[in-house]
């Protein structure tokens, strides 16, 4: 475990100015029930980071900020089934290529997801149709006040859209320590999304998948090593089948992907595109140029540009399309995450 400067610049890929009271880096479990106990002492507030990837500093942190860095890979097979067991603070898209190296196929369609491995589940993470859910077997998360690990079963962490169990009843005193997946052997490609679908899938194979998932994600998504951003902003909306029929009626071209619920999702990118917000800036954030639905350090941009900047969004798009966006980005205040959508209200 090591403390270090208390600058939050580096942790965060929106790059904001933010300091927290202490950070510390975790490389072994104890030092998370370490850090929990220093926190308790000083009787501060504790936040968990991996690489920052998905949050959005409001304040000062005014308490210990942890960042996991626990590492290991561990591989098990079945004869039907790879097993992969892996400690949270690996960096999901190494994870990726470390599994394509070792020909194991199955994560390729969520390549160049920033964050690490700890923070899949809590956003249950997908992209070209494919959600974390779908090849989660386990997680394990460590319990801070007791230093017990318990395993939970995927069946049991409520998966949903950008949504699991970990958002609320393990959000507090409880860390992921690590993840455990399961991949078929028998590979089925998912070709449904974007450049995706002009594959063959008779002959495409996982690495073709890769490449094609990187081009996209490159060509669309600003580098947050170059441009500050937190990657997607907000969550695609779902809405029901009246609110789609009437919308379609005035935008025939939107976007819709039916759910198998009979709702639907819209593409949350497209709405803001259609609200004519691409470029659209204040003070220092901005909407980005080329995807709609990443907001931007475009120049020195406070935490405040970018709040008024996602509300500012979030009213033109219900004003036009009587649709609300819900932020996918984290709002962490001085205290510990706040409700995003009371944070722009």
């Amino acid at each position: 475990m090591s403390s270090h400067d208390n600058s939050l610049k580096d942790l965060n890929t929106f790059s904001l100015e933010a300091q927290a009271s202490q950070v510390i880096t975790a490389t072994r479990r104890e030092h998370l029930t370490q850090a929990w106990q220093i926190a308790k002492q000083h009787h501060q507030p504790l936040l968990l980071l991996g690489e920052g990837s998905n949050v959005l500093f409001l304040d000062n942190f005014a308490g210990v900020v942890v960042v996991n860095r626990i590492k290991g890979i561990e591989i098990a097979e079945t004869d039907s089934d790879w097993r992969l067991h892996v400690a949270a603070g690996e960096n999901w898209h190494q994870l990726v290529c470390y599994a394509l190296e070792h020909n194991i196929a199955g994560l390729e369609n969520l390549a160049l997801i920033p964050g690490c491995v700890g923070s899949a589940p809590i956003q249950n993470i997908g992209a070209y149709g494919i959600e974390l859910q779908s090849l989660c077997d386990y997680v394990d998360i460590l319990n801070l006040e007791t230093s017990t690990v318990q395993r939970l079963p995927a069946a049991d962490c409520q998966f949903g859209y950008r949504e699991s169990i970990f958002k609320h009843a393990y959000r507090d005193g409880y860390a992921i320590v690590a993840v455990g997946l399961r991949l078929a052997k028998q590979w089925q490609p998912k070709l449904t999304y974007g450049e995706l679908s002009r594959l063959d899938a008779a002959t495409v194979t996982p690495r073709q998948i890769f490449d094609s998932v990187c081009a996209m994600r490159r060509h669309k998504l600003p580098d947050p090593a170059l441009t500050g951003n937190a990657g997607s902003f907000y969550k695609n909306p779902i809405v029901d089948a009246q609110r789609v029929a009437s919308l379609l009626s005035q935008y025939p071209n939107m976007p819709v992907y039916p759910q198998p619920d009979g709702q639907s999702k819209l593409a949350a990118g497209w709405l803001v595109e259609q609200a004519g917000l691409k470029g659209y800036r204040i003070g220092g954030a901005a909407v980005h140029q080329q995807q709609a639905l990443v907001l931007i350090n475009q120049h020195h941009a406070t935490s405040q540009d970018v709040v008024a900047l996602a509300r500012h969004v979030r009213l033109c798009v219900a004003e036009k399309f009587s649709v609300w966006l819900e932020p996918e980005v984290r709002f962490i205040s001085a205290q510990g995450e706040v409700n995003a959508v009371e944070a722009l209200s």
